[in-house]
């Protein structure tokens, strides 16, 4: 079946997302495509692929774009992979980074080089290193955090090693590698000269070469010298002092010798301070300054990914630097085994909506050219040309044309939609995924959940308050760098003009902490001198709560921040100093965005935690669920204006997977019953707390979210005595996980051991299987209805990801039940063997047995997740079958009336003819148990408009038929009738002879 849009971009109609490393490569994921495929799976949404730092578990640390990761496989691997997708008419789309990369271990070439040459490095403009930064003696400089304590004790404990390899120099620190730069060679070869003199004669051979050999780094041109020729001539000469230096070892015993224990000199011996002196002395001299890794907070001069020092940002901005980037990645685009892409951290980027519009010209090219064969370089060149020529006509036709699937991983918030000039098919799906969580809460409970809450902690939190105090918290001690050098930059910017000058530095950096921390979205996305009126709208907004908050600060600060953001220029303002404004605001959407993202998903929804399966990326947790009427206008909007955006339920950077979300909003339907197991969990476990610096650990906020989170993560079906260790394993390391990053009693940067040991005691006391333990055993009685509830809530999530507007995206393992809970937690190995298995047999089953005696038997076991994995099978082969009734389709939003309205999220999906109806249950507590048939629906009914009476329908799920009534006036679908045998839906129209 056809699978490209009228541009000609491929368009999947199902993704399955697959983390691939060194315990999960290639091969791998090449044996598992067959099954795949018969789930109904069209594409796999492979994690980056490019080559990564050692021993990376995600591949989001690439050291290499233009190479493959070996931990993967080889090329004929990767390319026996993409030749299974192939024959199975699949696609592949890929991860890709284009912000940052890894700059620590070792292993990035390009940054080894920038430490080498400084900032005439040919790599100089690839990374974003401000050299001439706040800090003056960093001029020139990289400062480099790596370092476990205070560089004097790092270095007098021998911990920093000087090697000699191959006529190069190095310093090690553990996996840390860096480059002795050429032109300090000299202390280390004229060291105790002589010495040597002793062993050769002034006229030897090898002693005459070793001297000409250090002049010749005397006159190599320093690393601030950027002329090109300069620059040219220290790049070849280097290299060439380097083959000099190791062919005179390898001649010259002697020699080796020499330079082997002015090294070990060098080197230092612990206990003796003064013998390290030369080794510091050397470390002066280079680019890069190493430094205790808290300096990053305030010194670190080069753009990270979030406050990630590992992960330096690179100029995705510089031609260059893309071209060099993306060189693999396109030609992969070219051959057709990448069939799309999906970007990470676009919010990054200096100029978002620049980078799509160059990513789209560039893959338009590749797939263009693809078909056409080979040719010579000057014919390749007019081909490429009018390729080009025809994309920008395309454009002037279409401006917002996309001829290559593209999604971008980008974080909306309430009421926030994706820039409309973004030249992509839609996000990577977190609003769906929060979407369909909040419609599994009983928004009517919010306020007994407030109080309950605040009973339980002794405390009433606001949302709003933990937000903006984290975001400022995170801005002091994680990103005080990166603020101090904005504030450096508007200062600045204010001494040009007489009526800003006297503000001074402490104020506006103030000031601006203060505009950041009241942002409402992740970033604004102004590129020129024209400020969008969304963006203009955020900023006004932010500046106004700014100054609310603060009214002993003078107004005409934020009045002059305004005016930057808003490049609201003065009359006496030049170009120059407009295109320094316009700067300004692009770092400064640069930075919103980390804040937000480490202050709100990675601070404050560890702090607030009134019910956590709304505490999801892209959530708002304050808001206790979303009505139905709020859904289907989520999916009516996105069937509107970007119908093939990814839908989401459990991804690698999901808090939670989407069955403890599941499972969690169960608990939103009985607040009372809640309250109850609080209560008396509570008193029970009182005597396991330990008492530290006066409180009794885990104090009562960190105790409420473990319940949650133990509730959310039990498994379906009964443990073993290794799979409770397992268990009680992965508990403990999430509580200290979320500990640190709730920052309240301990921290990363700060961690507090007592208090760690004590919660994780805390931990294992309620957790020991023994007879004794009164809560082990309690929990386990109320865990079954919520079990229960759970999965049918995760089956009906599965249906409505399947059928909405957009396309669904399986996170791999998902298909069964899967408990998960944030990274790495949701990176452990899956069992595809079992899977594959179990598809399998309910294929097997279904042969013989027929539909709808398979759905009536995985029903009584729902336990072992095949329910979900048939479900899952179902409606994605129908999906695929059908797919342009699920790609531009018309959505529906249908009436359902009757005593239990309330419990059916329903809607039709109709195009050409065809029709096809959801019907997805919720709030099951109410429900009968199995909740189906009439006894349990009674007179709930769809009304089916447009309708003629008598239409069958036949459920995709069961094979059943049922036929519309008619019921005072209106066309009707009884859900006794339509929800018989099944907990959810699928009901295809059909003719009388189907």
């Amino acid at each position: 079946m056809d699978q490209t849009d009228s541009l000609g971009a491929r368009i999947p109609t199902t993704t399955y997302r697959l983390q691939l490393n060194a315990g999960f490569h290639f091969r791998d994921a090449e044996r598992i495509v067959p099954y795949l495929h018969a789930l109904g799976i069209s594409d796999v949404y492979a994690s980056p692929l490019f080559k990564a730092r050692a021993g990376s578990m995600h591949g989001y640390d690439i050291v290499d774009h233009d190479s493959l990761n070996p931990e993967l496989g080889d090329r004929d691997d990767f390319d026996s992979l993409c030749g299974a997708l192939g024959r199975h008419g699949m696609g592949q789309i890929l991860d890709f980074v284009p912000n940052h990369m890894c700059v620590e271990g070792g292993g990035n070439d390009r940054w080894l080089d920038l430490l080498e040459n400084g900032p005439s490095s040919v790599n100089a403009d690839f990374f974003d290193v401000d050299w001439s930064p706040v800090k003056q003696e960093l001029t020139d400089k990289v400062l480099i955090p790596v370092l476990g304590d205070q560089y004097g004790t790092v270095l007098e404990n021998g911990e920093l090693v000087l090697s000699f390899e191959e006529g190069a120099f190095f310093i090690s620190y553990y996996e840390h590698r860096f480059p002795i730069i050429p032109k300090t060679y000299s202390p280390i070869l004229t060291h105790r000269l002589q010495e040597l003199e002793r062993l050769l004669p002034p006229d030897h051979e090898a002693y005459r070469e070793l001297l000409s050999i250090v002049t010749a780094i005397t006159h190599l041109p320093f690393y601030t010298d950027q002329d090109p020729d300069r620059v040219r001539e220290r790049y070849r000469e280097k290299e060439v002092i380097k083959r000099r230096l190791w062919a005179l070892c390898c001649d010259c015993w002697p020699i080796k010798s020499y330079i082997d224990e002015n090294v070990r000199i060098f080197n230092g011996e612990k206990g003796t301070p003064r013998s390290f002196d030369l080794l510091d002395g050397l470390l002066r001299l280079q680019v890069y300054r190493l430094a205790h890794w808290r300096t990053a907070t305030d010194e670190i001069n080069y753009r990270r990914f979030f406050d990630i020092n590992a992960l330096g940002a690179i100029r995705m901005e510089n031609p260059r630097v893309f071209e060099e980037a993306h060189r693999l990645v396109l030609r992969l685009v070219r051959e057709g085994k990448v069939t799309g892409l999906r970007i990470d951290h676009a919010d990054g980027l200096y100029d978002p909506t620049d980078y799509f519009r160059r990513l789209q010209r560039a893959c338009f090219l590749e797939t263009r050219l693809a078909g056409l064969g080979s040719t010579d370089e000057e014919e390749g060149d007019n081909r490429a040309e009018t390729i080009l020529q025809m994309y920008d006509e395309m454009l002037e036709v279409s401006p917002q044309a996309k001829p290559f699937y593209i999604v971008g991983e980008k974080i909306l918030m309430k009421n926030e939609r994706l820039p409309e000039d973004w030249p992509v098919h839609g996000t990577t799906g977190y609003e769906f995924a929060n979407a369909v969580t909040g419609l599994m809460v009983d928004t009517r409970h919010g306020r007994e959940f407030d109080t309950i809450y605040a009973r339980f902690i002794q405390e009433r939190p606001n949302f709003a308050e933990i937000a903006y105090q984290k975001k400022k918290q995170v801005m002091r001690f994680s990103m005080g760098g990166e603020i101090n050098t904005l504030g450096h930059h508007l200062n600045t910017l204010s001494e040009s003009n007489r009526h800003t000058r006297d503000f001074t530095l402490g104020s506006l950096t103030k000031a601006l902490v203060e505009v950041i921390a009241h942002f409402p979205v992740y970033r604004t996305y102004t590129a020129t001198r024209k400020v969008a009126d969304r963006d203009h709208q955020y900023i006004e907004y932010a500046v106004a709560k700014a100054k609310r908050r603060n009214p002993a600060m003078s107004e005409s600060i934020f009045t002059f921040i305004e005016d930057v953001l808003l490049l609201r220029f003065h009359d006496s303002t030049s170009g120059e100093e407009q295109e320094q404004w316009l700067d300004f605001v692009m770092k400064f959407q640069q930075l919103t965005g980390p804040v937000m993202a480490k202050g709100l998903e990675d601070t404050a929804f560890y702090v607030y935690n009134r019910l956590v399966a709304l505490n999801e990326v892209g959530g708002i947790p304050e808001r206790f669920g979303i009505t139905l009427e709020a859904f289907h206008g989520q999916n009516i909007e996105r069937a509107r204006s970007t119908p093939l955006a990814m839908l989401a339920t459990s991804t690698h950077d999901t808090k939670r997977s989407e069955d403890v979300r599941a499972r969690i909003s169960v608990l939103s339907e009985d607040p009372g019953a809640w309250h109850d197991c609080l209560m008396h969990w509570s008193r029970m476990n009182r005597g396991h707390k330990v008492t530290v610096q006066g409180v009794k650990v885990p104090d009562r906020n960190e105790e409420y979210l473990l319940y949650q989170t133990i509730v959310g993560a039990w498994p379906t079906e009964e443990f073993t005595a290794e799979g409770h260790a397992l268990f009680t394993g992965r508990i403990r390391e999430y509580l200290l996980k979320a500990m640190r990053e709730a920052k309240v009693n301990t921290s990363w940067i700060n961690p507090n051991p007592l208090h760690e040991e004590a919660a994780l005691h805390f931990v294992d006391a309620i957790l020991r299987d023994v007879p004794a333990n009164g809560f082990l055993a309690d929990l386990r009685r109320t865990l079954s209805p919520l079990i229960r509830c759970g999965m049918l809530n995760s089956l009906s999530q599965t249906l409505l990801k399947v059928t909405s507007p957009g396309i669904p995206d399986f996170y791999q393992g998902t298909e069964l039940w899967d408990f998960s809970l944030v990274d790495p937690d949701n990176r452990r190995p899956v069992d595809f063997k079992k899977r594959m298995a179990m598809l399998a047999e309910l294929q097997r089953v279904e042969r013989e047995k027929g539909t709808l005696a398979l759905a009536r038997d995985i029903l009584q076991t729902m336990a072992d997740g095949k329910v979900k994995l048939f479900l899952a099978w179902k409606s994605l082969t129908y999906r695929r079958e059908h797919r342009a009734l699920f790609e531009a389709g018309k959505y529906l939003p249908l009436e359902v009336l009757g005593e239990r309205s309330d419990h059916v999220c329903a809607f039709e999906r109709y195009s050409d003819g065809e029709t096809v109806i959801a019907v997805a249950p919720r709030f099951f507590t109410r429900l009968g148990d199995p909740p189906l048939g009439a006894e349990t629906w009674g007179d709930t009914r769809l009304v089916v408009p447009f309708e003629s009476t008598g239409r069958p329908y036949r459920n995709i799920l069961t094979g059943e038929r049922v036929v519309t009534a008619l019921r005072e006036g209106q066309t009707i679908l009884p859900l006794g009738a339509v929800l018989t045998d099944f907990p959810v839906a699928l009901l295809e129209a059909v003719g009388e002879e189907q």
